[in-house]
């Protein structure tokens, strides 16, 4: 199936492009997601049409993710958490966790934007965390944990 990207897509093209993927990668994720559109002369023409709307706002959409990676890099957030007499917390923090906490400190933050790929904390400490905030734009936050 050829479609036409209207977003930037990671691992797939950027605005404009004609790419060829799976149908069901089109139907049921690209297409009703908005993200692309099938590659007919009618949608051809009409995403002509739209290229400098579309364009326009992908350029808001980084602009405004940049402005948020340089509130979020220089941000210590700090969690209390119950933990044992090792340092090992009773239970663990996840993306969601901090997401409320950075959310309550009065920045905008998305669970999904969160990004653990070595899993939950488990421990008390200080972390590194992978925040991805557009498809051009990721920063580190860095996460206190602390015993309550």
């Amino acid at each position: 199936m050829e479609v036409i990207l209207l977003t930037k897509v990671e691992n797939l093209g950027n605005l404009g492009d004609r790419v060829t993927v799976r149908h069901g990668y089109g139907r049921n994720f690209l297409i009703p997601k908005g993200k692309a559109t099938e590659a007919t002369a009618a949608n051809v023409a009409r995403f002509e049409a739209r290229r400098a709307e579309l364009e326009a706002a992908a350029a808001d959409a980084l602009a405004k993710a940049q402005a948020r990676r340089d509130q979020l890099a220089d941000l210590l957030v700090t969690m209390a958490a119950k933990a044992g007499a090792e340092g090992r917390l009773f239970g663990s923090i996840g993306p969601a966790d901090i997401a409320d906490v950075v959310t309550a400190a009065g920045y905008e933050l998305a669970r999904s934007e969160v990004r653990m790929p070595e899993g939950p904390v488990r421990q008390v400490g200080e972390y590194e965390v992978d925040v991805h905030l557009h498809t051009d734009v990721n920063c580190k936050l860095h996460i206190n944990v602390i015993a309550e």
